[in-house]
């Protein structure tokens, strides 16, 4: 049985990989642009690997050392805190 906390995890990592490639898409037509805060704040509630994949797959944010270093950071911490709860 695939535990709940695991599907969390993957719904906010489809989240926010769309929130990555609707950003991108914003930042290509000069329009409003999602506050990286919230990116973040996804990353933190479950969506970081979603954040970390949609870095690479829309090449975005790839030169920010913030999220060069916090996705993959955040990515750590969601898999740590969902190994705890799994146990």
């Amino acid at each position: 049985m695939i535990n709940d906390h695991f599907i969390v995890l993957c719904v906010m990592s489809l989240i926010t990989f769309a929130f990555m490639g609707i950003d991108k898409a914003l930042a290509k037509k000069g329009l409003w642009r999602i506050p990286e805060k919230t990116l973040f704040a996804l990353a933190v509630f479950g969506g970081a690997l979603g954040g970390v994949v949609g870095m690479q797959v829309f090449r975005h944010k790839t030169k920010h050392t913030s999220f060069k270093l916090g996705m993959p950071l955040l990515l750590i911490l969601n898999i740590g805190v969902l190994i705890c709860l799994i146990k």
